[in-house]
């Protein structure tokens, strides 16, 4: 069984019954479902994933007064929820990775991520957010939500990044998977440094794993899952997929052709969304044209390189 399923079973048979008997005002307004950080909260779990802090549990998220009021009370009785269910148990809590589930204040919840009590606001906020990050908080599900002060922040996250900040972040990926696969790669190659050329391949799958995120407008998650997550993009994702494995597996020669060919498809996307003319092999070319036509002065004047995160 999937992690995500147990949690909702979890929830509906054991937990709703319970804390709502326990705190029936609390749960009222409270928000409910998992969210977050755990191989779970993205669908990609599986039997190895059971050997640590997986099992039956789910999120409840209260707002700060409703917090203060009955968060103490509203923990016990979680607390008090059965240890084991569908023969499933909660193993050892990594600390690395604690709290993930149990009551939580829905501020905090979102701060812990983003660094923001609120939903980003303008462009120099949603800059600095990291794809990482943002797709924390919007993986998972939302089981119910009484109050919905959790879901709006939610929604104002999945609406994605202004398109602005899309491409800004989008100009400095493909500049740095030019640097790092166009030209440093084979330069690294006809050096006979193949420590640097792995680097530097290395750098490429980074930058462009990144770049087909933005270009499918979607968050790219924790890098473990990224290119599990990548094949699944319709834009690209199954190109670059095979790409990468093919990268891995690949003589060098084949190796530069294989990147030239993931820049060229690149550049061919870029134009079909309007950011450039497909006009140059070099993807160098395509990150200064879109950054030099960005219409906020605050996002074109930064380096062309910088991400943000």
């Amino acid at each position: 069984m999937k992690g995500l399923e147990l949690a909702r079973r979890y929830w509906l048979e054991m937990g709703e019954p319970a804390l709502t008997a326990a705190c029936p005002k609390a749960m009222e307004r409270a928000a409910v479902g998992l969210v977050g950080e755990g191989s779970e909260c993205l669908g990609y779990d599986d039997a190895l994933s059971q050997d640590h802090d997986w099992g039956p549990g789910f999120c409840i998220w209260l707002e700060e007064e409703d917090m203060a009021c009955w968060g103490r009370a509203l923990q016990a009785a979680y607390d008090a929820l059965p240890k084991t269910f569908l023969g499933f148990a909660r193993l050892r809590e990594d600390p690395l990775s604690a709290g993930r589930v149990g009551v939580m204040e829905v501020s905090a919840f979102y701060r812990r991520f983003l660094g923001l009590d609120g939903p980003p606001e303008g462009n120099r906020q949603w800059f600095f957010l990291s794809d990482q990050a943002l797709s924390v908080c919007t993986d998972g599900a939302v089981f119910r939500d009484g109050a919905g002060s959790f879901t709006a922040f939610r929604s104002a996250l999945l609406d994605y990044y202004p398109e602005e900040v899309r491409r800004k972040k989008l100009s400095a990926r493909c500049a740095l998977m030019a640097q790092a696969g166009q030209y440093n790669y084979p330069r690294c190659l006809r050096r006979g440094d193949r420590v640097a050329a792995f680097r530097a391949l290395g750098e490429f799958v980074e930058h462009a794993q990144a770049a087909i995120f933005l270009l499918n407008r979607r968050y790219r998650p924790y890098y473990k899952w990224a290119h599990r997550a990548l094949t699944d993009l319709p834009l690209l994702g199954r190109e670059a997929g095979t790409c990468f494995e093919e990268l891995v597996r690949a003589d060098t020669a084949l190796g530069a052709e294989e990147v030239e060919r993931l820049c060229a498809q690149v550049a061919a996307v870029l134009e079909d969304q309007g950011l450039c003319p497909n006009t140059s092999e070099f993807l160098l070319d395509q990150a200064r044209h879109i950054q030099e036509n960005l219409s906020d002065p605050w996002l074109r004047s930064l380096p062309l390189m910088l991400t943000g995160i």
